[in-house]
Formats: structure tokens, sequence, C-alpha cells
């Protein structure tokens, strides 16, 4: 499966040791608990105490340089390696998401309306194992590897806060930067990725339609938003169409109205709730500029006026390095075999904070697929129902381990 086109370069994968995989696989029981342990205990946002002990207690005794976040509940753990070389960073993101789980798991959420519906639990175990399996191979092991258990990934930007606290120049210069992200709905083991744009980026909006209230027996005596607002969100999904390239996609999707208190009152202001996905800069650009000018102006053809606030400016476009993902694809292939690896025609429309890492150190992401075999409607990532088919971690665990031995 993988593309015939994309040569494997012998001297990117240098180092990679098929074994590494089958000591993954002696590891699995303990990744398995790991994951496990976490998913029964899911944390939010940044502040992750519980989580946090956890990850500590499991890095206990691999004579690790550990240190915490002062703003947030990180772990950063360092391993040296018995030779010079590059510096190579890991990630794995902790925090869970406030929605309830419906999954029937004998592990599964222990807290209401909390889930780790998006794989991150795997991702910290894979992550954690993949430590012990470098520590086993420290003689191997080239230069540095820094290993950064990241909070805040839905929404609360625990990347840029840990970059802002100095991570990359407290163990730098770090040389190269990788992250792995369990998808629930890809062949269970599949590792994919791709050169450039990989995920979009990620805006949150309000628009306020602002109108005069009154009787609902007479909208002639008011200026009532609510039609107004409906024929907004209405023009927007055309001024996506229109405006912005279709080679260079962007999405934007209003996602709910709030308007009113009676059924006999026309209300004041509605307000419209939704996002904006993109996959370059520009075509971010060109959807921020069109949602201002037609929202302003659609209410300003109705008597109304409106406002559009950025409740969030997101995650900006997640662009891996072109040499890095070709370097991925080349290890993964080398390390697993070819009907495991794929290099992905297209990006994503899901967004990611590691766009902060990979903005300013060459790197990338690469997908791993967790879907159980034996389902043919895998509930996807931020699903009630998302489950993992855990053997997949093997892959992981031993991916994140060459991706540092490699030269």
């Amino acid at each position: 499966m993988t593309d015939p086109a994309a040569p494997v370069d012998p001297a990117a994968t240098a180092g990679v040791d098929r074994s590494l995989v089958e000591d993954a696989a002696r590891m699995q029981d303990d990744t398995v608990a790991l994951r496990r342990r976490l998913h029964a205990h899911p944390e939010v946002g940044n502040d992750l105490p519980d989580t946090q002990q956890t990850i500590l207690e499991a890095l206990d005794g691999l004579e690790l340089a550990v240190e915490t976040g002062r703003d947030l509940s990180s772990v950063v753990a360092v391993l040296d390696g018995d030779e010079p070389g590059p510096t190579t960073l890991l990630r794995g993101d902790m925090d869970a998401l406030p929605m309830p789980e419906d999954t029937g798991l004998d592990f599964a959420s222990q807290v209401e309306g909390r889930m780790h519906a998006c794989g991150h639990d795997t991702h910290v175990a894979m992550l954690v194992s993949a430590a012990r399996l470098l520590r086993q191979r420290r003689a191997q092991l080239r230069g540095r590897v820094v290993l950064m258990f990241q909070p805040g990934e839905e929404g609360h930007g625990g990347a840029r806060i840990m970059l802002d606290e100095g991570l990359l120049e407290r163990h730098g210069p770090i040389d190269r930067a990788f992250a792995i992200h369990a998808i629930a709905n890809l062949p269970s083991g599949l590792v994919t990725t791709r050169g450039g744009t990989l995920m979009a980026s990620a805006d949150e909006f309000r628009i306020s339609v602002t109108g005069r209230g009154g009787h609902a027996s007479m909208p002639h005596d008011a200026v009532d938003p609510v039609p107004v607002a409906c024929e907004i969100v209405t023009a927007l999904q055309a001024m996506v169409t229109r405006r912005v390239p279709a080679f260079d996609p962007a999405v934007l999707t209003v996602t709910r109205i709030q308007t009113g208190t009676a059924f006999n009152v026309i209300p004041e202001v509605a307000h419209c709730d939704g996002t904006m996905r993109a996959v370059s800069a520009a075509s971010r650009d060109r959807v921020m500029d069109g949602l201002r000018e037609v929202a302003e102006h659609v209410a300003a053809a109705h008597r109304c006026s409106a406002t559009v606030e950025l409740v969030d400016n997101g995650y900006p476009v997640t662009v891996n390095d072109e040499a890095a993902a070709a370097r991925t694809l080349a290890v993964a292939t080398a390390l697993l075999d070819a009907d495991h690896v794929l290099a992905m025609p297209t990006p994503v429309m899901g967004a990611e904070d590691w766009s902060y890492v990979l903005q300013r150190v060459p790197g990338s992401m690469a997908f791993l697929g967790v879907a159980h075999s034996d389902d043919p409607r895998p509930a996807p990532n931020h699903s009630n129902r998302m489950v993992v088919d855990e053997p997949a971690m093997v892959h992981g665990v031993a991916l994140h381990a060459a991706m540092a031995l490699s030269a």
C-alpha cells in the first residue's frame, strides 16, 4: 500500500531494526494496562494532575531527566544516548474530551461527562513504552530524545503553552519532531502520512445579528433578526464555494443558532456559532474576510447590524516538512512492511496544535489506524462509541522508537 512513487531512502532508515516490533510486542501487556488506566480516569484541558502523576509513576526507574510544567500539567522526559547525534522530539497528548462514553467497555470512563474519544490515552501509553524501549537500546541511540507529554490538545493550546515555557530552548537545539495520532476508522496497524499540509486550521466564530424586538404578531413594527440570521447561514455556504479555490479547500459550518425567549416575542438579537477549517493560510484568510463581509452586508440589507467575533483564534494549518514526512514513510516501511504503510493523497479537515511545533521544528505527524477488523463501520474519533484495537499500539511504540534511533 506504499505509494510506489515514493522511494525508500536507505540512508533514512539506517538503524531501523524490525526487532523493535518484537520488543514492543513483549511490552504490550504494560502498554495496554497503562492505556486502560488512563481511559478509565479521563481529564480535560490543561490541568490533568491525575494523568500527570500516572505518567510520572510509569517513567519512574528509567533514569530519565524528568520535569513538569509550570502553567499546565505537562511532563517532559529526556534520554541521552551514548553517542552524539540529533535531538528528536516525540510527543504524546494527554487530555480527554468533555463528552459521555457509551462503549460498554470494562474499563470505560469512570468520570461522568468525560471520555478519551480521540485516542490520547493510546498516545501516552505508546510513548511511555517507547521510552522503555529506547532506554533498553540506549547504546544504539545517537543523540538525545525529548519526550513531550502534552495536555490541552483539544482546543486548549497546550503545545503552544509548552513552547512558551521554553520546551525547545531548554533541550535544544531540537533537530526533528515526530508525533503519532490514532485514527479509529483506519485499518488496524496502518501508518499513513504525507508531506506538506496534513491537517486543516480551525477557528471558532460567533455572529451576532441585531435588529429591533417587538410583538410576533406585528413584525412590521420590529426588525426581526431571525430570518436575517438564517439568510446569512445560507449565504455563507455560497460564499465558500465561490470565493475559495476548489483545490485549496475550506469548510465553514454553522453549528448553533440561539435566539428568542418566548413564542410571541421577536427577539432583539440572534447568535450564530460555528467553525471554519482551511488547508492553507491563504484560504483561511479568504474565509475569514468573506465571513465578515457576508454577515455585515446581508444584515445591512435587512436593516440589521452584524458583528463577527473570533471566539478562539484557533490552531493553524498542520504542515509536515516534506523531507521529514518522506523519512517517516521510509522508516515505517523498513520497520513494518509495505502492506502497513500508505502515503496519504490529501489532507484531512481535522486540526492539531502539533502545528505550533511544526512551525518551529522540521518534523511530521503520522496517523495510526486502530479500527477493529471485524467492524464494518467503526465509530470515528470524537464518537461516544469510539473503541481502539489495542494490538495496533505495538506498531506505534515501535515507530516512535525507530524515528529516534534512525540515523
